[in-house]
């Protein structure tokens, strides 16, 4: 291994002015002084053996995300099994069964409940194990770590140790919490990605002590050693506190030196760096929290039926054991052939007991009226539906190879109930790439290319105008021809006009040739600038493009031009588009910045030297950046760039001529979507940049807290008389599919929240990108200056924001405009207090009331206080989704959360109940197979107690017809086999296949989604009307039966019906019931619906047939019942079809009535569907999913509305002067 490599001569300390500054004299400040608890953690640098013995032996770096572990397993699972109400109640009756009071077997009992139980532990340790294997795949990543003697080795990332040194290369995250030491730069500059972290997408500057300098190779470590006290570990990722002892001299370390775990090194060859804290102690960890046990509302609610039906249970119970023992008290007496038994369980001189041991008894005969069996169906057809999750071919990334995951399937439901998501930006939203679209330059609009905005309104233009035409056509065919013509005269001006626009939008919509540049202006291009009337405006414009700014070239060999390593996507895609206008940024230097120029009159390119003399780097407070730079001719110019806002104040008088066109391009370049920055220079004489600069430097290197406010000032004086050159458009680049996704989420009712940990300009940027902002759109801003949070109290602080807050919501109240919208943005530092307990419930008042949402700043653990005061303020289920380590907490917080596997690490996938690819996958997630989930499973479980209740009060009704004697009318093998083998496997089917619309159509008409969040198919009126169907059914099947065969012959022989009879009778009619009410319940059926319905009919006659085969002690009063009792009596078969078609009648009236009358909106599509309109009537058709929109304010399809608004409104102004003299 080359021991080191060679340092770059760069010194980017010597740049910045803002971002990484070391004074001269840094390393002698004073070391922070610690005191009391919270600074306890030692670490000994390059000495890792001092840390395997206590108290210095600190966590390893092993991670787990799992819930449970070999210790926990049985406890947590059991504990998790037995919270399901019904399970606990099995666990009584089983418990009881080995009583002698039970009517059945006690394996009868006990083996159903632990099969359950049994296979939903194993569903749960076959999901925490795939959590296992991924977690396993983070910690086996290797790192180059320290072993001795100069030699770096590499270890899996679970071995490396506090203390140990590491060496971390380019594009690598880092494996824990490091201290710089060095970089392959000579000053000790790195450039760190921290998207993972904190959705910044800008690369931070972190700089290492000047003392750890010499530490840039290999060999340098032989003899290294020091010691770092620092704070304990926490959540804070912009806190850190420490001193470093080295050489006997200490030295106070600062954020700027430390290297979190799970960001990456970008724009650097390599670091070095000593391992503060690992695994569990990192920051990054330190920020997660366990994972929780999430339950999904389908299940809770299913708790409460649950409660009634045992509620039923106990009440037909104590009926029960109340008749007993009132037959026992005075009917015993009579019954000589009924003697009391030795235990006394029927004694008639203690008839209380008695009842009270019928009371038991009837527990567990009625038991049937609580299906344990629903929970196994439940696990494997959620099991199931996890797999057609998995395998859905539409959810999977071709580009990355990562199919869709369901996690685990304990929240299929969950999907289709979601009323909020919580969406991280950076990564998620954005694919963080920058396109230059258009620019105004000396007040000139260029660049003809249109924003994905401008393309859906020119579409949507143009769908208006087909139908607009068509609604023409349709009237002239009914007006004279005086009429026609005074309509056509009417609208003649804005169709041409409109129909100018469209298509010139149309046209001009096109892929870029050249990644980061989709700008098309002939006047322009190929040095056609130097013939347009300010040439010399355009040469200053993109050379300020070239040269201001902080990216590092990096030559293409294949190609021979070069690409950019920039802070920012926004820098990246300025020089993109310089290079390709002929100002070819190549090459950077300490104190220069070359630049290939292609002019028209020359042959090919002229490089020119541009002296770089001060760079004044960009800032969230000073919005912009600046560099002063001397040109071959000796002039100093201040070239400068930032928001328009800013750079428009600092203009001279006669710098402000292009002032207005260039505002005016700025407002339409907004209203497209795009993000723009304004452009400024200035001429400096040398006189004046000599007195500037010695002042500027005297504040560079200046100690103490007034240094940063020193160069502002400095910095702004520079920064004055501008003169404005012109301004950018780029297009944000949201992931494939972002826009339309989030379009169809909001059409189908969802509100969306962005949390970010990006600044807030680049949040509301994204926002008007995805279009959760638009133009036009309200902006509710709470915010406090810096100086107020800086000078004034707490309750001061909070007063303003609660008064800002009041304020807000009144606007909102007051509002009367059906399409005003309001958008609520707000910092992490606000956050803060908002999240606070007396205010917290005034922000989500107003949060709601909005129409978007934008968290900005915000820390992971702020993410997930603001997912829970969601969750819980409003009651309703929330989605979060994110793709980083940052946002792990409010993922776990979230009733679901969604990982996207990006390439930042799978810390989020690894937290999540689902994982996908790409954000606009969601979008089937939720209106697809969230939809179809949810009523599955509410119809799935419905159906499951109605069929429970219909066979378990036969028992009830038999045994108060009997007595109470506690005698079941069925054979103990047809109660077994019910819920086991005759209704499971149809049921399972409902939950599986049934699909009342394709999927197709739900993308198509995304308010059908809405039914799962209103729980339409799950409300307390549909469940009783379901457990109401089962108590008729159960009456019918039991008065029909009993009125039937009570006292007539049953064969031809004269012969009556025994209890064997009349009890197989009745299964029999039970069976067919059940099974064609599940058939009348599906909507679509496939062969394995038929095969599954029709075949458990089927299987009810060929197991009735086979167990009356078997020897009479086995089937005791069953032998040869089929055969010789029941298959030869007409009887039989005409009481199977009338019980069957009155049971069902009151159903099919039901929905018919429903369909004729009152249908809901999937009974509509479903008949256009059926009657093929959907083919022959287009026009229909169209009208049908235009009504599935759910009015939104926020999406695509908002603001393409909204710009129809506005351009039909100018069309309008242009128009109505001309239409009176027509």
């Amino acid at each position: 291994m080359a021991h080191g490599r060679i340092r770059s001569k760069l010194r980017w300390s010597s740049l910045y002015t803002f971002g990484c500054m070391r004074s001269q004299s840094q390393d002698a400040e004073q070391p922070h002084q610690f005191q009391g608890p919270g600074y306890s953690r030692t670490v000994y640098c390059n000495q890792p053996r001092m840390h395997r013995r206590k108290p210095f032996k600190y966590v390893s770096n092993y991670i787990s995300t799992t819930k449970y572990n070999i210790i926990t397993f049985l406890p947590k699972a059991i504990f998790e099994q037995f919270r399901r109400v019904a399970n606990l109640y099995f666990l009584l009756a089983a418990s009881l069964s080995l009583s002698p009071v039970t009517p059945f077997k006690s394996v009868s009992m006990i083996a159903p409940l632990a099969f359950v139980v049994g296979l939903s532990m194993a569903k749960e340790a076959m999901e925490d194990w795939r959590r296992f294997i991924q977690d396993l795949k983070v910690n086996l990543r290797t790192a180059s770590v320290h072993k001795a003697n100069g030699v770096f080795t590499y270890k899996p990332w679970f071995k490396i140790q506090v203390g140990d040194v590491v060496k971390i290369e380019k594009d690598q995250f880092f494996p824990a919490d490091l201290l710089l030491l060095s970089s392959s730069y000579e000053d000790g500059i790195c450039y760190v990605e921290t998207m993972n972290l904190d959705g910044e997408t800008n690369l931070k500057v972190k700089r290492s002590l000047a003392v750890t300098l010499p530490l840039y190779n290999e060999d340098a470590f032989k003899n290294f050693s020091g010691t770092i006290t620092c704070e304990d570990p926490n959540p804070n990722l912009y806190t850190f506190v420490g001193n470093l002892d080295l050489n006997h001299q200490i030295y106070p370390l600062d954020p700027s030196q430390i290297l979190l775990r799970d960001s990456k090194l970008r724009n650097t060859a390599y670091v070095y760096g000593v391992v503060i804290y690992t695994g569990p102690d990192s920051k990054v960890m330190q920020n997660s929290t366990e994972s929780p046990s999430k339950r999904s509302k389908v299940e809770k609610q299913m708790d409460k039926i649950i409660y009634v039906l045992f509620t039923l249970l106990v009440l037909i119970s104590v009926i029960s054991s109340t008749g007993f023992a009132v037959k026992t008290k005075y009917q015993m007496l009579d019954s000589w052939y009924l003697p009391a038994g030795d235990k006394g369980l029927y004694n008639p001189n203690d008839p209380d007991r008695s009842g009270f041991y019928h009371l038991i008894t009837a527990l567990i005969l009625y038991g049937y009226l609580i299906p344990i069996s629903l929970y196994v169906s439940i696990e494997v057809v959620k099991v199931l539906q996890a797999i057609f999750i998995n395998q859905d071919l539409h959810m999977y990334d071709e580009e990355t190879g990562t199919p869709a995951q369901a996690r685990t399937s304990n929240l299929n439901e969950e999907l289709g109930q979601v009323d909020t998501i919580l969406s991280d930006k950076t990564g998620t939203l954005t694919c963080n790439h920058m396109e230059f679209l258009n620019c105004s330059i000396a007040g000139t609009a260029y660049g003809i290319s249109s924003s994905d905005v401008e393309v859906a309104a020119s579409k949507q233009m143009a769908m208006d105008l087909n139908k607009q035409d068509h609604d023409l056509a349709k009237n002239y065919l009914h007006s004279n021809d005086t009429g026609f013509l005074n309509i056509s005269r009417g609208f003649h001006p804005s169709e041409i006009e409109l129909e100018n626009i469209v298509h010139s939008k149309l046209e001009n919509h096109h892929k870029p040739l050249v990644k980061g540049f989709n700008f098309e202006d002939s006047r322009i291009t190929n040095g056609n600038w130097s013939k347009e009337p300010h040439a010399e405006i355009l040469l200053l414009f993109l050379r300020t493009l070239a040269i201001c700014h902080t990216a590092i070239p990096e030559l293409i060999e294949e190609t021979g031009s070069f690409s950019y390593e920039a802070e920012s996507p926004d820098e990246g895609a300025f020089l993109v588009a310089a290079r390709e206008l002929g100002f070819e940024f190549c090459k950077r230097t300490q104190s220069s910045i070359f630049v290939r120029e292609r002019h028209p009159f020359s042959t090919g390119y002229i490089e020119r030297e541009f002296k770089l003399l001060n760079l004044l780097d960009f800032t969230s407070k000073r919005k912009r950046m600046s560099v002063i730079v001397r040109d071959e001719d000796g002039q100093i110019f201040l070239l400068c760039k930032g928001a328009d806002s800013v750079i428009f104040e600092r203009l001279s008088k006669h710098g402000s001529m292009f002032k207005e066109a260039t505002t005016r391009h700025l407002t339409e370049y907004g209203e497209a979507g795009l993000r723009t920055l304004a452009l400024a220079y200035k001429k400096i004489e040398e006189a004046e940049y000599v007195v500037w600069n010695e002042e500027f430097l005297r504040a560079k290197t200046s100690i103490g807290g007034n240094r940063e406010r020193m160069l502002e000032r400095i910095s702004d004086m520079m920064e004055k008389n501008m003169i404005l050159l012109g301004a950018t458009a780029v297009e944000d680049k949201l992931q494939k599919g972002v826009p339309q996704c989030i379009d169809k989420l909001a059409q189908a009712g969802l509100k969306i929240w962005v949390l970010t940990g990006d600044k807030m300009e680049t949040a509301i940027n994204i926002g008007f990108a995805c279009s959760l902002l638009r133009r036009g759109m309200n902006q509710i801003c709470i915010a406090a200056s810096a100086d107020m949070l800086a000078q004034e109290t707490k309750e001061v602080v909070k007063e303003n924001i609660l008064m800002q807050l009041t304020d807000a919501s009144q606007m909102v109240e007051l509002e009367k405009d059906p399409h005003a919208a309001f958008a609520l943005i707000i910092d992490g530092k606000m956050l803060s207090y908002v999240l606070e307990p007396d205010m917290k419930h005034q922000f989500l008042h107003l949060a709601v009331q909005c129409a978007s949402v934008i968290c900005c700043r915000v820390s992971p653990k702020q993410k997930a206080l603001v997912t829970r005061l969601v969750k819980e303020g409003t009651g309703k289920t929330t989605l979060a989704i994110g793709d980083g380590a940052n946002d792990v907490g409010m993922i776990q917080e979230a009733d679901i959360g969604v990982g996207i596997s990006g390439a930042e690490g799978m810390q989020a996938v690894m937290s999540s109940d689902f994982s996908i690819a790409q954000f606009q996958f969601l979008e089937r997630l939720l209106v697809v197979h969230g939809h179809w989930c949810y009523k599955r499973i509410a119809q799935m479980i419905c159906y499951f107690f109605y069929k429970n209740i219909t066979f378990g009060l036969t028992l009830f009704y038999f045994e108060a017809f009997a007595g109470f004697s506690g005698q079941s009318v069925y054979d103990d093998w047809y109660m077994l086999l019910f819920n086991a083998v005759l209704t499971s496997l149809p049921v399972i089917s409902l939950g599986v296949f049934e699909q009342d619309v394709s999927s197709e159509v739900c993308l198509h008409f995304p308010a059908l989604y809405q039914q799962g969040p209103k729980n339409l198919f799950f409300d307390w009126y549909r469940i009783f009307g379901w457990m109401g169907n089962g108590i008729y059914s159960s009456l019918v099947i039991f008065l029909f039966n009993i009125f039937i065969f009570y006292d007539q012959a049953f064969r031809r022989g004269g012969e009556t019906a025994d209890m064997a009879v009349v009890g197989t009778n009745m299964f029999t009619c039970i069976i067919w019931a059940v099974n064609c009410q599940i058939a009348l319940t599906m909507s679509h059926f496939t062969w394995i619906q038929h095969l599954l319905v029709w075949g458990s009919i089927v299987t009810w006659y060929i197991l009735l047939f086979l167990y009356g085969m078997v020897s009479p002690v086995t089937s005791r009063n069953a032998f040869m019942i089929f055969i010789e009792a029941l298959a030869p009596a007409p009887l039989y078969w005409i009481t199977t079809l009338l019980v069957t078609t009155t049971c069902n009648l009151p159903y099919f009236a039901h929905i018919s009535f429903q369909r004729e009358f009152f249908p809901m909106d999937h009974h509509i599509i479903q008949e256009i569907k059926y009657y093929r309109k959907d083919k022959e009537d287009g026009n229909m058709w169209t009208e049908e999913r235009s009504k599935a929109r759910q009015e939104t304010k926020i999406g695509f399809s908002a603001r393409v509305d909204a710009s129809i608004r506005q351009l039909k409104g100018r069309l309008h102004k242009i128009s109505s002067p001309i239409s009176p003299s027509l």
